[in-house]
């Protein structure tokens, strides 16, 4: 059983998401949990000026989250009336970090998955803010898609690595069934000038082979230390139609989201892109 958060704020991009989340997974048993959180919906309000005040516009707030939330459900229901899929719509007040952070160690998730931007939509920016806070503090793999894009299946994966990170294998496995199951080519790239891999190198390439082994596997190297304009010019000479990286300590991915922005470093997403975090998590 698949569970897999999907965060809304009741945007458009979000509920592309949603709409992208159940083709992803319509074969797959899957329990989908769609979380609002809303307490700065209350707290930033322009007319909070009295505990009493406060509790009513909470109150009022949580019940507009819940009717928006039965709307998601019976657009889902039509949609996609898939057998497989369960799903379960939560109102919490709380932040979005907290709220997902909790429940992704309550039920054990095994992905979250939101647009990449949300409800203002800033088109000069590749992440919004909330799909960047979710990137960068909730311990739980992340499927962003773009508000443009339309789902297709991920028939062509390209997996940027310098081989140095340890995977984990419930990431990898997730990785894993999805290609297995859409008969995928991962392509490895390594931007580089060293031709040897060291040893280090060389048993986590050993590793990743082992654990996509069902998966058809294609390894590139290419010349230079710009790996945002190797990915740009990959995804656009090969039509690429999905990205992953790995988001650990000292990763390429890292140090672009910690950055004031991520679009400083040029990266400009069009395609799904799944962020494994690389944390230890039973």
């Amino acid at each position: 059983m698949r569970k897999i958060l999907i965060p809304t704020d009741f945007s458009e991009n979000a509920m592309n998401a949603l709409r992208y989340a159940v083709e992803l997974f319509k074969y797959e048993r899957s329990d989908f949990f769609i979380l609002h959180a809303y307490s700065d919906e209350v707290y930033d309000h322009n007319d909070l000026v009295s505990r009493d005040v406060f509790e009513e516009l909470k109150e009022t707030t949580h019940k507009k989250s819940d009717a928006a939330l039965e709307d998601i459900l019976m657009s889902l229901h039509e949609i996609s009336p898939n057998p497989r899929h369960q799903y379960k719509i939560l109102s919490k007040f709380g932040s979005l970090i907290d709220e997902a952070n909790d429940l992704v160690d309550k039920e054990n998730i095994d992905l979250v998955i939101m647009g990449t931007k949300g409800e203002t939509d800033d088109r000069k920016l590749t992440f919004g803010s909330n799909t960047l806070q979710v990137l960068k503090y909730v311990k739980c793999p992340l499927l962003a898609i773009p508000s443009e894009c339309d789902y297709n299946q991920p028939k062509n994966v390209l997996f940027p690595t310098n081989y140095m990170l340890p995977f984990k294998r419930r990431e990898l496995k997730l990785l894993s069934t999805l290609t297995k199951s859409f008969r995928s080519v991962v392509n490895f790239l390594y931007v580089s000038d060293y031709d040897t891999l060291s040893i280090r190198q060389e048993d986590n390439k050993t590793f990743l082979k082992a654990s996509l082994s069902e998966s058809e596997l294609v390894f590139y190297q290419e010349k230079g230390e710009d790996l945002t304009s190797a990915i740009n010019q990959f995804i656009e000479k090969n039509q690429i139609d999905f990205l992953v990286m790995i988001n650990s300590r000292r990763s390429y991915l890292e140090s672009i989201i910690y950055q004031s922005t991520i679009d400083k470093i040029g990266l400009h997403i069009k395609i799904p892109f799944l962020a494994m975090q690389n944390l230890q998590r039973y």
